[in-house]
């Protein structure tokens, strides 16, 4: 096993992660701001500046450690915006929440020119679906800059990742490919401490799939990195509900299954867990931490 990390070190602080051998400490929470009219989940409600920032405010006041800010949905069979587009979209709230919020706040893109612009408004973390693969651009740009850098896992692209995904062993192949992943970004210029990692629930995966990476999700915190899981109202969620349920669930019914899984995500070890209900989830983590102790 890698030595366990204690922070997760961003362009300009470094951010305390839960403490490790507690299996009941509450993981950080990353809260999701969608400058997009399409996005899985909440396409549209927070299209523009000022609803996207107040969103973002609402969020921290609910209790978000970070804000991870995206322009472009990555919905299954979604085929993107160009440069232009994302960056009217995002960077002035990208510069209002780094003003105003008070927490650190992270680009979700898979552009270098993006992700340049976000961090010369003073975002602190690169978060790429891609694993910093997408634009070639991007691993320079991160090890330049010294921003944090979440990698993520996806089979293909949001195009084409849900046309018969395939493991031999989902957790065993994804295991090795952040592992390998981390290694190459080291090796290219960035420092271990700023990279994390992201087992990419919904990116590639069937529900069985994402059923056994949450199921075994400790695994993952072998790799010496911070674990972020972001799995928030994604379909899985609405499958296993409509299957207990017996009917299509609702939004806040998927909420309450995000919450659910949080907190099995909390007992596993992950660091950071990202969620659109952050409210819903701090006060379960906060419970559930304070219940096990008692």
């Amino acid at each position: 096993m890698d030595t366990v990390p204690i922070h997760w070190r961003l362009r300009s602080l470094r951010l305390p992660l839960p403490p490790a051998g507690d299996p009941f400490r509450r993981p950080l929470v990353m809260g999701i701001v969608n400058v997009t009219p399409d996005s899985f989940s909440d396409g549209g409600r927070h299209a523009g500046v000022d609803a996207a920032v107040a969103h973002g405010l609402h969020l921290v006041a609910e209790g978000a450690d970070l804000l991870d800010v995206g322009g472009e949905s990555t919905r299954p069979f979604s085929t993107g915006v160009g440069v232009e587009e994302e960056l009217a979209r995002t960077a002035a709230v990208v510069e209002r929440l780094v003003r105003e919020a008070g927490v650190p706040v992270s680009i979700d893109t898979t552009k270098a020119a993006v992700a340049r612009r976000a961090l010369d408004l003073g975002a602190e973390i690169i978060n790429d679906v891609t694993g910093l693969t997408g634009d070639p651009g991007m691993v320079p740009l991160a090890a330049a800059t010294g921003a944090g850098v979440c990698a993520m896992h996806m089979q293909g692209t949001p195009a084409t990742m849900q046309i018969f995904p395939r493991y031999d062993d989902v957790v065993a192949d994804i295991h090795r490919w952040l592992r390998d992943r981390r290694d190459t970004l080291i090796a290219s210029g960035i420092d271990r401490e700023r990279i994390c990692l992201d087992p990419g629930i919904g990116f590639g995966k069937t529900h069985a799939h994402n059923v056994e990476l949450i199921r075994r999700a400790v695994r993952f915190t072998d790799l010496g990195q911070p674990i972020l899981v972001g799995h928030s109202r994604k379909g899985f969620i609405g499958k296993a509900l409509e299957s207990a349920l017996g009917r299509p669930a609702s939004e806040s019914e998927r909420d309450g299954g995000t919450t659910g899984i949080a907190c099995r995500l909390a007992a596993a070890g992950i660091h950071v867990i990202r969620v659109h209900a952050v409210g819903m989830v701090r006060s379960a983590l906060e419970t559930f931490a304070t219940a096990a102790d008692a």
